[in-house]
């Protein structure tokens, strides 16, 4: 494909390839290779799974807000310049979620 990039035709070689054998050595190494794979995923899924686990341990359900809800904005991170301002000068009230 590289040769076709950078010459316009493609690459000529004629050879006659290996003759189809059975090679005991390369089925024995496909087979310790594909048994090690399947272990390895058995544990990465054990091991995902147990992260799962105590990960969700400590979380609660979440509400479920649909378009036009009405939701209260937290004023809990904001950082205020003025030390006293009400909710009316912030106009936190409630307002239709998006």
């Amino acid at each position: 494909m590289f040769f076709k990039a950078n010459y316009g035709q493609d690459l000529r070689i004629e050879f006659e390839g290996r003759k189809k054998r059975k090679y005991e050595g390369a089925k024995r190494f496909v087979t310790k290779i594909k048994e090690i794979q399947e272990e390895a995923k058995a544990a990465l899924s054990k091991a995902q799974e147990e992260m799962k686990k105590y990960t969700n341990r400590k979380r609660a359900e979440v509400d479920k807000y649909k378009v036009g809800d009405l939701v209260m904005p937290s004023t809990k991170n904001l950082k205020y310049q003025i030390v006293r301002l009400s909710c009316v000068d912030l106009n936190l009230t409630p307002y239709p979620s998006c």
